[in-house]
């Protein structure tokens, strides 16, 4: 018997055409036993929406999922996707939506008939099973993904494949898949989380960390910071880290995504990039009562209203006064209420909405808003837990191009064909290795490891950018005290950093830029030049003297008996990289963000930690603070606020640009067609949270493929997928 490979996804398939026992290669012992999620019983010609299962059973032994190949019930066995069967061994098993089980001997149900003794015997077995499968089983069906395998030797093309099923690339799989003539294979390294109650919940950041979903990656000793390692989250699961983040939905600031433009990406700016946002988007709008309770507002033109991801406010955001209390002290800083940070401008104060379903009150994330609903179409295939370990390259090629994927699955590797196109899409600290392992970086780094260089382009991996995360706490003067959602945020400028300071700092920071640049350099052996490092350099200088953008970000809880602030610089200068430890996997990956390398980026976080203080110690909220837990009263001077920062930091898990989207003279990777798209791709940090840049990003890449502009894909990246 073949051995079959897993994971094809439809569920929605066309009846078999079987009438008589014994049509076809199989022998005549057939069944048909399906249960709905909605009828204890259903004919797909009474109801074509239904998501069924078709079975055969052979002795009473289950061993063959079936979905879409309803050829092989008519005698077909070389359908396009399906492996040759040895008919003795053949069985089915329903797994979505529907449970399906039971024996026939001897008998084929005729399609339409539903007075013979077999439909009797299959409707009493299926209702009985759909009672109990009532009680214990449907709660599961909607994450329950069919198993489907192919044999070794016999693996099919796909006109599309999307190289992890996380934020970006289930968004480019939907839109790709919406054209029922195109196929399109998505391989995950994790499985579904849909039922997982640490995805889930609402309320529950930080629950799913350090579990069997946790790439919890490691990075290398960080010399600036005394030493120690640190750990990046990122979720390993259908969904990506949509499942395992704050649910935070920030959108970036207008002159920001304008700046990408400014790098070499024609026809990148915030015009091409806000309908893309709004297509994203499922905005509910909370009822008068909700609102006021819990000081939301928002300006309903800036959102989209009918696209898949939903966001808002989940119903357990809190009710209380504490955004009014929080306002008017921040107010007193100079931050002024912004009734609606996804506006494109995001400096002041705000209750800022998240990617929650507030009618089911769970997280939304890329699985639920771009798979689950679509899982029926047949032309989109879900690979789960396996693992991509390197592209493989068409030959003849001028260019290197793409031709496919090698991956491993339960223990075996197959080699997956891509029609068209391969997108990468594994994540800012994953892409870049995958590249690497594949022949594309640095030579001197590739040599190492005993690879050949198909291309040489040495800033694969380099520009990693993530945002140091620190917090401080302060005792509850009074009975104060808030439970539920508090996502209260504040997003000064630079001025309002530094205040009196401003001038004196940004001339020190602008003759500082050639020091900084050079130290960049040198620290990646110049695999990017130090005079590209300098433009790129004056364009971020540029971004953080616009008053309009937001400099760092201050987060705001209240808890029983303690106030707490979380905060980070928004736009570090610090640069670090990210290559491959190993041969032949993606595991060991040496990730070295460099932290605190740049002393500017020491200082905007000391500005940050101090802003956090005043606001605590400023009227009104000043009335209902205690003493300073953290990091204490004593610390005052710069120097001990870079101790302590660097003694409590963390990641805060927003990694970019190892696979800058920018022209490769200028140290870009990709180009803006090029088919490598995750956070790997941004050129730099956005002022917002990354998920919703990375949703209108990937909307906006889905169509540029499907225009499938093969004259303009080439413009600066060396090869293409």
């Amino acid at each position: 018997m073949s051995r079959l490979w897993a994971d094809y996804t439809p569920a929605t398939i066309s009846p078999p055409n079987v009438t008589t026992p014994g049509a076809g290669p199989f022998p005549p012992l057939m069944g048909r036993c399906c249960i709905s999620n909605n009828l204890p019983f259903s004919d797909r010609s009474a109801s074509p929406q239904l998501l069924e299962r078709y079975v055969v059973f052979d002795k009473g032994r289950v061993v063959y999922a079936i979905t879409s190949a309803p050829s092989l019930f008519n005698g077909n066995r070389s359908t396009p996707g399906q492996a040759p069967l040895e008919t003795s061994q053949m069985f089915v098993l329903a797994v979505s939506w529907v449970v399906c089980i039971g024996v026939l001997h001897n008998a084929v149900r005729p399609q339409n008939n539903h007075n013979n003794i077999q439909h009797q015997i299959v409707s009493f077995i299926t209702v009985m099973m759909w009672a109990v499968s009532s009680i214990f089983l449907l709660p599961l069906a909607a994450s329950a993904l069919p198993s489907f395998h192919y044999s070794s030797n016999h693996v099919p093309a796909y006109d599309y494949i999307v190289v992890g099923g996380g934020t970006s690339g289930l968004v480019i799989a939907n839109r790709l898949s919406e054209n029922p003539d195109v196929t399109v294979l998505v391989i995950e390294a994790g499985g579904s989380v849909y039922n997982n109650p640490n995805v889930t919940n609402v309320n529950g950041y930080g629950l799913a960390f350090g579990t069997d979903i946790d790439w919890a990656y490691e990075s290398v000793n960080q010399t600036y910071a005394g030493g120690a390692k640190q750990t990046l989250r990122a979720a390993k699961a259908l969904g990506g880290t949509s499942t395992i983040n704050g649910l935070s939905y920030a959108r970036a600031q207008v002159a920001q995504i304008d700046a990408w433009e400014k790098l070499g990406n024609d026809g990148w700016n915030w015009d091409s990039l806000f309908p893309y946002y709004k297509k994203s988007e499922s905005f509910q709008i909370p009822d008068a009562a909700r609102a006021e309770a819990g000081h939301m507002t928002w300006v309903v033109e800036d959102h989209g209203l009918n696209g898949p991801l939903k966001t808002g406010w989940a119903y357990t955001q809190a009710n209380t006064s504490v955004p009014v209390t929080l306002n008017t002290t921040l107010q007193n800083l100079g931050l002024e209420w912004n009734p609606d940070i996804n506006s494109g401008y995001m400096n002041g104060f705000s209750v800022m909405p998240t990617t929650a379903d507030q009618t089911a009150n769970v997280r939304e994330d890329a699985a639920r808003a771009y798979y689950y609903p679509y899982q029926g179409r047949k032309n989109i295939h879900v690979k789960l837990d396996s693992l991509v370990s390197k592209l493989t390259w068409k030959s003849g090629c001028e260019t290197p191009t793409a031709e496919g994927v090698v991956f491993s699955s339960n223990g075996e590797t197959f080699t997956v064909r891509a029609k068209r196109e391969v997108v990468l899409s594994a994540g800012a600290l994953v892409s870049p290795l995958l590249l690497e392992l594949s022949g594309v970086g640095n030579p001197a780094i590739l040599k190492q490891y005993g690879i050949e260089t198909v291309v040489d382009l040495p800033t694969v991996g380099e520009n990693l950018q993530d945002q140091l995360n620190n917090g401080e706490a302060w005792t509850v003067a009074g009975n104060l005290s808030v439970t539920g959602g508090q996502t209260y945020v504040a997003y000064p400028s630079f001025s309002q950093l530094y205040g009196n300071g401003s001038s004196t700092v940004a001339s020190q920071l602008k003759s500082s830029l050639p020091a900084y640049a050079a130290q960049v350099a040198a620290a990646n052996g110049n695999a990017t030049r130090a005079s590209d490092i300098l433009d790129f350099f004056n364009i971020q200088y540029d971004l953080i003297l616009n008053d309009e953008l937001p400099l760092a970000e201050l987060l705001f809880f209240n808890s029983a008996g303690s106030w707490a602030s979380q905060y980070w610089g928004l736009l570090p200068f610090s640069r670090g990289n990210v290559h491959i430890g190993s041969p032949n996997t993606t595991a060991g990956g040496l990730i070295d963000p460099k932290y605190f390398m740049l002393d500017i980026d020491t200082s905007i976080q000391t500005q940050a930690s101090r802003l956090a203080r005043q606001t605590l110690h400023t009227a009104p909220l000043a009335s209902f603070v205690g003493s300073e837990l953290r990091p204490g009263a004593n610390v005052t001077t710069d120097a001990e606020f870079a101790e302590f920062l660097k003694a409590s930091y963390r990641s805060n898990y927003h990694s970019v640009g190892t696979t800058a989207m920018m022209a490769k003279s200028k140290g870009g990777v990709v180009d803006p067609a090029a088919k490598v798209y995750d956070a790997g791709v941004l050129p730099f940090q956005v002022c917002g949270h990354l998920t919703s840049t990375l949703y209108a990003m990937a909307e906006k890449v889905a169509d540029a493929i499907k225009a499938d502009q093969h004259e303009s894909r080439i413009k600066h990246a060396p090869w293409t997928l």
